[in-house]
């Protein structure tokens, strides 16, 4: 499986690329970043981060692409700003076909460091453990980004089982006269 991992924002977009299967080595195909100037007009910024965004689905052909889902912050520019650059992200996905998940923010963590709450450093520290890298991706978005893309591996297979199992029991659930589920 291959995931391009997303961590989106107007000024720094990580982006990552990683392709392995759960429970095996994972390898790191790409990693960096998408930038803009912070001065320039929104939509510029907006079409920056498309271009970038699509050079990496040019170059890596992932079969998903992971991105962070957007949570309240206490700074609403901000949040408007990466919701934004999400939404950017998404639409690129989608206008190839690609399937796109989100993950939140404590579900990356977890699933990297085996705590929600682990700090940044701490989240750098096992991509670059799990990647077999030199050194941890700068700047943390980037980090961020594989984070994303790891998960993702790691946590698509269970999803999917949930999935169809829910569909499983959606089509045997018995329905009224009105098409709806008993």
């Amino acid at each position: 499986m291959r995931v391009l991992g997303v961590d989106p924002g107007l000024t720094r977009c990580g982006v990552g690329v990683v392709e392995g299967v759960a429970g095996r080595p994972l390898t790191m195909l790409g990693v960096g970043v998408v930038r803009t100037p912070a001065d320039a007009e929104l939509g510029l910024r907006l079409v920056a981060v498309e271009q970038g965004i699509e050079r990496w689905l040019d170059e890596y052909r992932p079969e998903f692409v992971a991105v962070e889902r957007v949570f309240s912050q206490h700074n609403v520019r901000t949040v408007m700003g990466t919701a934004q650059a999400s939404a950017v992200a998404m639409l690129c996905a989608a206008r190839r076909g690609i399937p796109v998940a989100l993950h939140t923010p404590s579900e990356v963590k977890a699933a990297v460091t085996g705590s929600g709450r682990a700090d940044k450093a701490q989240v750098g520290a096992m991509v670059t453990r799990l990647l077999r890298l030199d050194a941890p991706p700068r700047p943390a978005d980037a980090a961020d980004a594989l984070a994303l893309a790891i998960c993702h591996i790691w946590r698509a297979p269970a999803q999917n089982r949930l999935q169809q199992a829910v569909a499983l029991h959606a089509a045997k659930a018995p329905t009224t006269s009105k098409g709806r589920t008993a």
